[in-house]
C-alpha cells in the first residue's frame, strides 16, 4: 500500500495496489474535533468530485464536513463507524477510514501533499 497523501482540509487518501483509494481524516483533524460521536458517510455508488463535501463528522465540540481529496465513485463505506464512530479518534489513518472509491483521475492524487509536506503544513498553523 502506498503512503497517504493529504489535503489542506486535513483529509487523507491512500492508493491500494489494486488502484482503489481509501479516504479518511488526518490525526490532526480528529484531535481538533475531539470525541467523535457520529459519522455520516456518502452512499455507495455516488460519484464525488475533488473538494466536494462528501462526509460529515459530529463531535462533542462541533460538526464538520469532510471534503473529498480526489474525485471518483464510492465503492465501499466503513460500516463499523455507524456503531463505533470513535474509531476515527482511535486510528484515524487505519481502522478509522471513512470510505473507498475508484479514482476518476490519478493525477489528483499525485498533486496532494505527502506526509512530510503535510506535517510542515500543520506546523505552520501554529
Amino acid at each position: 500500500m502506498n503512503e497517504a497523501r493529504f489535503t489542506e482540509e486535513h483529509a487523507w487518501v491512500r492508493m491500494d495496489d489494486d488502484g482503489i483509494a481509501t479516504v479518511g481524516i488526518s490525526d490532526y483533524a480528529q484531535e481538533q474535533l475531539g470525541d467523535i460521536v457520529y459519522v455520516q458517510l456518502p452512499d455507495v455508488g455516488r460519484d464525488l468530485v475533488q473538494s466536494e463535501d462528501c462526509a460529515m463528522i459530529e463531535s462533542v465540540k462541533t460538526t464538520s464536513d469532510v471534503k473529498c481529496p480526489i474525485g471518483g465513485r464510492v465503492i465501499e463505506v466503513n460500516e463499523a463507524l455507524a456503531d463505533v464512530p470513535e474509531k476515527v479518534n482511535d486510528a484515524a489513518l487505519d481502522d478509522g477510514w471513512l470510505f473507498r472509491l475508484e479514482p476518476a483521475d490519478d493525477a489528483e492524487f499525485e498533486d496532494l501533499m505527502d506526509a512530510e509536506d503535510y506535517d510542515d503544513f500543520v506546523d505552520s498553523l501554529g
